[in-house]
């Protein structure tokens, strides 16, 4: 495996679960994918569609989001949100996320001190 690829491989692991983090911090109001797309990619959250749709239905099925179709315009659209669980569930990964962020913060942190 060369040099990229590794690379490539470690930044995957990464994004896996802070995407869903990102996403979760975006549905607190309704959304539609395209426009949660957009949204992110204007936060420079890079993410592509065929990983956002799956994990829109992944957070569905697991009750952490919920959906509803808005036929009122002249495309038909899933509007995606937060449940009262999935609040629940996306302010306890922000706050998981912050502790750790400052422990990593450190960490690296030390190597610049080395």
């Amino acid at each position: 495996m060369d040099r990229r690829e590794l690379l490539a491989n470690f930044a995957t692991e990464i994004n896996r679960g802070t995407l869903t983090l990102c996403v979760l911090s975006q549905l607190t109001k309704a959304q539609y994918g395209y426009s949660l797309l957009q949204i992110l990619s204007e936060k420079h959250i890079e993410l592509e569609a065929n990983t956002l749709y799956p994990m829109l239905r992944r957070l569905e099925t697991q009750g952490v989001l919920e959906s509803s179709w808005n036929t009122s315009e002249n495309r038909p659209r899933k509007f995606y949100q937060l449940t009262e669980e999935g609040k629940s569930i996306y302010l306890s990964l922000a706050n998981q996320w912050r502790e750790q962020q400052s422990h990593i913060e450190a960490l690296l942190g030390e190597e610049s001190h080395a």
